[in-house]
């Protein structure tokens, strides 16, 4: 792994489209957003989940863990977010026990 200085991903981006919901309920509490901090931590919001991220960072993917809660449930789960030639962003997300989901990005 690299650090995040090498990191091409870091930054704040919009959650524009998922493969089990549509965008009305990915924007449902506000504009659905994942940011990748300089820190380690990170934070996404889509639907009615809020999440905190523990970063792992490598020069164009990050791995993390989350936790947080979804309409008041605790949540948590494992992920990766992996930028494509095009320059949007892949986000694999599982939740731990349950739902797996790949979403797709654009810089905000």
């Amino acid at each position: 792994m690299s650090g995040p200085a090498d990191c091409k991903i870091l930054g704040r981006w919009r959650i524009v489209e998922a493969d089990l919901w549509d965008g009305s309920y990915l924007n449902l509490a506000g504009p659905a957003t994942l940011t990748i901090g300089n820190d380690g931590h990170g934070e996404m919001a889509f639907g009615a989940m809020q999440a905190s991220l523990d970063l792992q960072y490598g020069r164009s993917i990050v791995f993390f863990r989350w936790g947080g809660s979804d309409e008041g449930d605790e949540v948590t789960g494992s992920g990766s977010a992996e930028l494509n030639d095009d320059g949007t962003l892949e986000i694999e997300l599982s939740y731990d026990n349950d739902d797996e989901v790949t979403l797709k990005a654009r810089r905000s």
